[in-house]
């Protein structure tokens, strides 16, 4: 018998036994539906359950505000008096000797900032004009400009921010820590996604997909706008008696047919619905913003029933109080590369003033809350921007892989400090250089996980957010 015949074959039995109307599978599932004196049911496991960490952890959650596109680090965060000087100059082959760039060429010209800087609160934070709001909480935040990244096109990049490589399928950050720790929320999903600018952000849902973790662990994005949570409502005369009759139908059926296949994914399947039917109850209040105070809502510039980042921000608030691990806020067109839509003048201009308030705010209530002290809060793109400009219509840089900034916050975060500095011309990393797979390594370590141990195994390798690699950055630890 040839492979192809017996491959034909095995599958044929496999569908026979497991899937047909008149197989095995549906005679045992009659019997354990008509036995009467059969055990009961093996009941699943929540698969959200709150579960043991590695170590004593020093944060609880995340919020990951993800600046898509990649925010330029010159305008913003690392002033550079010798690229000042050198504006318009030529750089230094030997500079950029075997580095590759998405549109410009090695011989591109410096380019300096047009903005300001200053140094704020007694850490001393180098901080630009444009983010006056950042500037008030400068002692409560750490910042690092020695990020270095290994893709340069955004996709790529934005996964492999998010889930530890530039490939798809593989689990996003927020999926790797929900199926490590699980959540502390029964009503709430434990990894919830928020969306704010003009579009969504490249490569889509597989930056909160769960790869080839069980999908319990994917993140579940909310709408913008004032119902982020659609049909949670019954339909007209379908009343809480009828529905819960039909859950308890399909619970039962499917703990029957997870007790036939041993399939997570059933699993899975029954945590959703239990998970949808809770939320009819607590989904309604979280997302109901009119019940916070005017001062709260002015603090953020938030605006119940409008959608926007700031909206976003205090939700995320809201979010954590009520058990949820992991928050992510994807706020979009941080790509300046010099378009007219796009550029380091009037658009850069428009993307801080819908951050920078917010964002401040949120970290200000989590402190006035005590929530802070075990919940991470990390500002930032999927890479920075070049030390050279890009020769479009109006000012821009092209994507930098080499060093970018951050800036990151609570949970035991050592805050009011600056890790890392580049070159005078802020293209390499000179002290301090933190991949971004040490950046994970450092986080879970956070949150009481040891990357290296928090493997799943999957066609025959245990998998890991770290890949092979990662280190413990013990300057961000407090």
């Amino acid at each position: 018998m040839d492979l192809r015949s017996a491959q034909l074959l095995h599958r044929t039995r496999r569908h026979f036994f497991a899937d047909c109307g008149v197989g095995l599978g549906s005679m045992a599932l009659a019997s354990l539906m008509n036995e009467a004196t059969a055990a009961p049911l093996p009941q699943a496991n929540p698969p959200l359950t709150a579960k043991p960490t590695h170590f004593e952890p020093k944060a609880k959650r995340v919020i990951f505000l993800f600046m898509a596109g990649a925010p330029s680090q010159f305008e913003l965060f690392d002033y550079k008096p010798k690229l000042q000087e050198y504006d318009g100059q030529v750089i230094p082959q030997e500079v950029t000797k075997g580095k590759r760039f998405a549109f410009i060429k090695g011989d591109a010209k410096l380019l300096g900032t047009r903005r300001k800087f200053g140094h704020y609160g007694e850490s001393k934070a180098e901080i630009s004009e444009m983010l006056p709001h950042l500037h008030a909480i400068a002692d409560d935040v750490t910042f690092v400009k020695s990020l270095k990244t290994d893709v340069f096109n955004h996709g790529p990049a934005k996964l492999f921010m998010n889930c530890g490589s530039s490939r798809f399928g593989m689990p996003s950050m927020g999926a790797w820590l929900t199926y490590g720790i699980g959540s502390e929320s029964q009503s709430l999903p434990g990894f919830v996604v928020l969306q704010s600018g003009p579009r969504g952000p490249r490569g889509g849902t597989a930056l909160w997909g769960s790869g080839f973790l069980p999908t319990t662990y994917q993140g579940v994005p909310f709408l913008s706008g004032a119902e982020p949570i659609l049909n949670l409502a019954n339909p007209p005369g379908y009343d809480g008696a009828r529905q819960g009759a039909f859950f308890d139908t399909v619970r039962d059926l499917n703990q029957a047919r997870l007790a036939a296949v041993q399939d997570p994914e059933i699993a899975t399947r029954i945590a959703a619905y239990e998970m949808a039917f809770r939320m009819q109850s607590s989904a309604p209040e979280l997302v109901d913003l009119s019940g916070e105070s005017q001062a709260t809502l002015d603090m953020y510039g938030a605006e119940p029933g409008k959608p926007s980042y700031a909206n976003n921000c205090l939700l995320a608030r809201r979010l954590v109080e009520r058990g949820c691990r992991f928050v992510q806020l994807y706020h979009t067109d941080w790509d300046h590369h010099g378009n007219k839509e796009n550029n380091l003048g009037d658009s850069l201009d428009l993307r801080c003033r819908e951050v920078d308030q917010a964002s401040a705010a949120l970290v200000t209530d989590l402190k006035a809350r005590g929530l802070l002290d075990d919940t991470i809060v990390i500002w930032g793109g999927e890479f920075g921007r070049t030390p050279m400009g890009e020769p479009r219509d109006l000012i821009g840089r092209d994507h930098h892989v080499e060093a970018f900034t951050m800036w990151m916050t609570g949970g035991g975060i050592k805050r009011g400090q600056t890790i890392g500095q580049t070159d005078e011309l802020g293209y390499h990393t000179v002290e301090d250089p933190i991949h971004v797979h040490d950046l994970h390594a450092t986080l879970l370590k956070l949150l009481g996980l040891d990357h290296e141990k928090l493997t799943y195994k999957f066609q025959g390798r245990n998998f890991r957010l770290t890949d092979v690699a990662g280190k413990i950055v013990d300057k961000l630890i407090a």
